[in-house]
């Protein structure tokens, strides 16, 4: 149980107000949310989503990587729509175990869609899936242009 006072460890509840009050708070919230199953990150366009990933881009192409743990190729669907790459697919629970108690793993459908940073040739485009990371290439069309453009900051 977390304290309120650093460095000082639960004393019983008779003793103080304060430490009687944060005891049945932490039981309350814990007893509050441990039936919710609940997503890492609700991926509702927030900026976060699951699963994590990474894209970097160079003159020739642009490469996606997905941490996507647990899953196997066929689980995973992957699909580029003019500037818009999405990945999607479902975790499902290894067992059926009736008397768990307890989980942070998450299981169900999942989407995550990302614009792309350049004009990708989609009939060229790659994925690799090896120890629970996706790897997505896809080659640059040819002559594409970022969408990214600096503005420089003028001085006033």
């Amino acid at each position: 149980m977390t304290n309120l006072v650093p460095g000082r460890r639960s004393r019983p509840s008779a003793v103080s107000p304060f430490l009687a009050l944060q005891q049945e708070m932490n039981r309350l919230f814990d007893d509050t949310m441990s039936g919710w199953r609940l997503a890492p990150f609700n991926g509702n366009g927030d900026g976060f989503g699951w699963p994590s990933v990474e894209v970097s881009e160079t003159d020739r192409e642009v490469k996606v990587t997905a941490e996507l743990a647990g899953l196997e190729e066929k689980d995973i669907d992957i699909r580029v729509d003019e500037d818009m790459l999405t990945i999607s697919g479902e975790k499902r629970a290894e067992s059926e175990d009736k008397e768990r108690q307890y989980s942070e793993r998450y299981y169900g459908r999942f989407e995550r869609s990302l614009t792309l940073p350049a004009i990708v040739d989609e009939e060229r485009a790659k994925a690799t899936f090896k120890n629970g990371v996706l790897t997505i290439t896809m080659p640059k069309v040819e002559g594409a242009k970022s969408k990214t453009k600096r503005i420089p900051i003028a001085t006033a």
